[in-house]
Protein backbone atom coordinates (compact mmCIF):
# COMPACT_ATOMS: atom_id res chain seq x y z
CA UNK A 1 0.00 0.00 0.00
CA UNK A 2 1.85 3.66 -0.94
CA UNK A 3 0.26 6.46 0.95
CA UNK A 4 2.13 9.55 0.18
CA UNK A 5 4.93 8.20 -1.31
CA UNK A 6 5.57 6.17 1.15
CA UNK A 7 5.20 2.80 0.93
CA UNK A 8 3.40 0.14 3.77
CA UNK A 9 3.59 -3.27 3.64
CA UNK A 10 0.42 -5.34 4.71
CA UNK A 11 0.26 -9.05 5.14
CA UNK A 12 -3.95 -9.46 5.06
CA UNK A 13 -5.81 -13.12 5.66
CA UNK A 14 -8.18 -11.99 3.11
CA UNK A 15 -8.78 -9.86 -0.14
CA UNK A 16 -9.59 -6.16 1.26
CA UNK A 17 -13.15 -4.75 1.57
CA UNK A 18 -14.22 -1.24 1.11
CA UNK A 19 -15.48 0.34 4.65
CA UNK A 20 -14.09 -2.55 6.54
CA UNK A 21 -12.45 -1.97 9.62
CA UNK A 22 -9.42 -3.72 10.30
CA UNK A 23 -6.80 -3.77 13.24
CA UNK A 24 -3.23 -5.08 13.84
CA UNK A 25 -1.88 -8.27 14.95
CA UNK A 26 1.49 -7.79 15.96
CA UNK A 27 3.32 -10.97 17.40
CA UNK A 28 5.35 -9.90 21.16
CA UNK A 29 8.44 -11.49 19.44
CA UNK A 30 11.97 -10.27 19.03
CA UNK A 31 10.59 -8.25 16.25
CA UNK A 32 7.84 -6.17 18.20
CA UNK A 33 9.41 -2.77 18.34
CA UNK A 34 9.83 -2.54 14.80
CA UNK A 35 6.79 -3.41 13.72
CA UNK A 36 5.17 -1.51 16.33
CA UNK A 37 6.95 1.12 14.86
CA UNK A 38 5.92 0.44 11.15
CA UNK A 39 1.94 -0.07 12.18
CA UNK A 40 2.20 3.04 13.80
CA UNK A 41 3.83 4.44 10.70
CA UNK A 42 0.48 3.19 8.59
CA UNK A 43 -1.93 4.55 11.26
CA UNK A 44 -0.74 7.89 11.15
CA UNK A 45 -0.30 7.83 7.28
CA UNK A 46 -4.61 6.58 6.89
CA UNK A 47 -5.29 9.19 9.54
CA UNK A 48 -3.88 11.89 6.89
CA UNK A 49 -0.85 12.58 9.25
CA UNK A 50 3.18 12.79 8.31
CA UNK A 51 4.16 8.70 9.27
CA UNK A 52 7.13 10.35 10.94
CA UNK A 53 10.83 8.78 10.45
CA UNK A 54 11.84 5.41 9.34
CA UNK A 55 12.71 3.04 12.71
CA UNK A 56 16.44 2.75 10.89
CA UNK A 57 18.64 4.58 8.82
CA UNK A 58 21.89 3.64 7.71
CA UNK A 59 24.38 6.30 8.47
CA UNK A 60 25.93 7.80 5.51
CA UNK A 61 29.21 6.76 6.73
CA UNK A 62 27.80 3.04 6.74
CA UNK A 63 26.15 3.90 3.18
CA UNK A 64 29.30 4.84 1.84
CA UNK A 65 31.33 1.58 3.08
CA UNK A 66 28.41 -0.12 1.57
CA UNK A 67 29.01 1.06 -1.66
CA UNK A 68 32.48 0.59 -1.50
CA UNK A 69 32.66 -3.06 -0.41
CA UNK A 70 30.40 -3.77 -3.58
CA UNK A 71 32.31 -2.20 -5.61
CA UNK A 72 35.62 -3.15 -4.92
CA UNK A 73 33.54 -7.04 -4.72
CA UNK A 74 32.70 -6.07 -8.34
CA UNK A 75 35.68 -5.65 -9.50
CA UNK A 76 37.35 -9.05 -7.41
CA UNK A 77 34.51 -10.96 -8.90
CA UNK A 78 35.81 -9.30 -12.55
CA UNK A 79 39.39 -11.12 -11.75
CA UNK A 80 40.87 -7.44 -10.70
CA UNK A 81 43.82 -7.44 -8.10
CA UNK A 82 43.36 -5.63 -4.70
CA UNK A 83 46.27 -3.35 -5.86
CA UNK A 84 43.91 -2.63 -9.24
CA UNK A 85 40.40 -2.00 -7.27
CA UNK A 86 42.51 0.18 -5.03
CA UNK A 87 43.56 2.80 -7.47
CA UNK A 88 39.83 2.22 -8.59
CA UNK A 89 38.48 3.25 -6.00
CA UNK A 90 41.15 5.80 -4.14
CA UNK A 91 43.50 6.68 -7.22
CA UNK A 92 46.35 5.93 -8.63
CA UNK A 93 47.97 8.98 -6.45
CA UNK A 94 46.61 7.13 -2.94
CA UNK A 95 49.25 4.44 -3.99
CA UNK A 96 52.61 5.31 -3.50
CA UNK A 97 55.51 3.38 -5.30
CA UNK A 98 56.23 1.99 -2.14
CA UNK A 99 55.66 -1.69 -1.49
CA UNK A 100 51.83 -2.80 -1.54
CA UNK A 101 52.08 -5.53 0.55
CA UNK A 102 52.17 -3.62 3.43
CA UNK A 103 50.25 -0.70 1.93
CA UNK A 104 47.02 -0.11 4.30
CA UNK A 105 45.11 0.18 1.29
CA UNK A 106 45.51 -3.30 0.46
CA UNK A 107 44.31 -4.39 4.17
CA UNK A 108 41.14 -2.33 3.41
CA UNK A 109 40.66 -3.51 -0.09
CA UNK A 110 40.58 -7.34 1.36
CA UNK A 111 38.34 -5.98 4.29
CA UNK A 112 36.07 -4.20 1.50
CA UNK A 113 35.91 -7.80 -0.62
CA UNK A 114 34.91 -9.65 2.23
CA UNK A 115 32.33 -7.38 3.18
CA UNK A 116 30.74 -7.58 0.02
CA UNK A 117 31.06 -11.24 -0.15
CA UNK A 118 28.95 -11.43 3.25
CA UNK A 119 26.96 -9.24 1.95
CA UNK A 120 25.58 -11.02 -1.23
CA UNK A 121 25.60 -14.81 1.50
CA UNK A 122 22.84 -13.72 3.33
CA UNK A 123 24.29 -10.58 4.97
CA UNK A 124 21.99 -7.96 3.33
CA UNK A 125 19.48 -8.94 5.64
CA UNK A 126 21.56 -7.31 8.55
CA UNK A 127 20.68 -3.97 6.46
CA UNK A 128 16.76 -4.72 7.46
CA UNK A 129 17.30 -4.31 11.24
CA UNK A 130 19.11 -2.07 13.30
CA UNK A 131 22.25 -3.04 15.34
CA UNK A 132 20.60 -4.61 18.52
CA UNK A 133 20.35 -2.87 21.56
CA UNK A 134 21.48 -5.00 24.45
CA UNK A 135 19.77 -3.80 28.06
Amino acid sequence: MRIEGVQHHLWLKQAPELGAFYSAELPLDSDYEIRAHAAHRLWRAINGRPPGPSFYQLSAQRRQRLALALRALDGHMDGASYREIAEVLFGRKRIAERSWKTHELRSLIIRLVQDGLALISDGYRALLRPPSRKK
